[in-house]
């Protein structure tokens, strides 16, 4: 077997590469950005949703040697393993789970974290075909990965950026993909397949929060599209009031505006998601009955003073965005609804609440291909 370095050339999706005491670790946020993020962001943007060695190769056999951190919770039944998925000139041929690894457990009830050390595990993927082929390991979407070695049995070359377009979408754990069955199966992940792009999934659980330094980050990042779903973080959140909210969504827009002046840009409202559409935030964890589901706090009347729900949120982006498409034709809106609405809450309900689970991201991918990569959407070709 040979060993083959982790280096930059070879992962697509990650921003930044760091070196640690056992390998490296993919981030999604360059380091300016994470020295101004909180605990929550530089949790949510170490977990590499999108983010995949790419390689051209012969080999028959890969195996990768990485340490994995899960986030769980006292009395909660831990999430499923996390997936890597291997792709082999675009098709999925096979799928492993991770093992050991350090877990990082908090209690809710008091708010004390615990963090349990583990091991490095293997994965390692066997009958390959024989030949020269472009091979994608795509790593757990929603657990914090360090790179410890690659090996292989033939040697591995790095593939260089071809002529399909790097679409670059921000938002919160939905984009991320929570709930999802695999890094592969987020709605981000099925839609960029569907429209033949690239992604760099800047999905960041509980953290699309409008920052400023995200913005820039998006701003200063090639891409041929861009996407920014807003809403349901600063809701759940309860960050900000109307007041703020609006001008919040200008300074954003402006900030990417400035290194991508005509770059097709669509703004996503919120999917449906019934607890908050009238209640705002903050929004809390119930584990009444042994399952982690999420409920909204906040007073519905309080709403006409200018908290934030996501009925006035998706007024409000509708608004600014027909505002701003008067002088910049390249900016889109994508109503969240038609991704996820309520029609589709009897089929698919949202098992904790809050994110939808497996088959409704498959059903939001399939969506947003149709829309915006579809026949006249802000993403077609041409």
């Amino acid at each position: 077997m040979i060993t083959t370095e982790i280096v930059p050339e070879l992962l697509r999706g990650a921003l930044d590469l760091e070196h640690t005491e056992v390998g490296v670790r993919p981030h999604r946020l360059p380091a300016r950005a994470r020295a101004r993020a909180d605990r929550q962001l530089l949790l949510a943007q170490a977990q590499p949703s999108g983010v995949r060695l790419v390689v051209r190769t012969a080999a028959t056999r890969l195996e990768v040697d990485a340490r994995r951190t899960t986030l769980a919770a006292v009395g909660v039944p831990p999430r499923p393993d996390g997936r890597y998925d291997l792709l082999v000139d675009g098709e999925l041929v096979d799928q492993q789970t991770s093992r050991g690894g350090t877990v990082l457990l908090t209690d809710f009830a008091t708010g004390a974290t615990e963090t349990r050390e583990g091991p490095v595990g293997t994965v390692a993927f066997t009958g390959l075909p024989a030949r020269e082929k472009v091979v994608e390991l795509w790593l757990p979407h929603q657990e914090m990965t360090e790179l410890v070695a690659l090996r292989t049995d033939a040697p591995v070359a790095p593939v260089p950026p071809g002529d399909r377009r790097v679409w670059l979408h921000h938002g919160s754990s939905i984009s991320q993909g929570s709930n999802a069955a695999s890094p592969t199966t987020t709605w981000a992940a099925l839609a960029a397949a569907r429209g033949g792009v690239d992604l760099v999934n800047l999905g960041f659980s509980g953290s699309a929060m409008l920052d400023s330094f995200v913005a820039r980050v998006l701003r200063d990042h090639p891409a041929d599209l861009l996407s920014v779903k807003i809403g349901i973080n600063l809701t759940n959140a309860d960050v900000m009031r109307m007041r703020a909210f609006t001008p919040a969504v200008h300074g954003f827009l402006d900030t990417i505006r400035d290194g991508h002046p005509t770059t097709p840009l669509l703004v996503v409202s919120p999917v449906l998601c019934p607890i908050h559409e009238e209640t705002p935030g903050p929004g809390a964890v119930d584990l009444s009955d042994g399952t982690m589901r999420f409920r909204a706090t906040g007073d519905p009347a309080d709403v006409a003073a200018g908290r934030l729900c996501l009925r006035t949120i998706r007024e409000e982006l509708a608004r600014i965005v027909d505002q701003r498409a008067v002088d910049d034709p390249h900016l889109h809106l994508l109503d969240g609804r038609t991704l996820y609405g309520e029609p589709d809450v009897g089929e698919h309900p949202l098992p904790d609440r809050l994110h939808p689970d497996a088959a409704t991201h498959r059903l939001m991918g399939e969506r947003f291909a149709a829309s915006a990569f579809g026949p006249g959407g802000p993403f077609a070709v041409g």
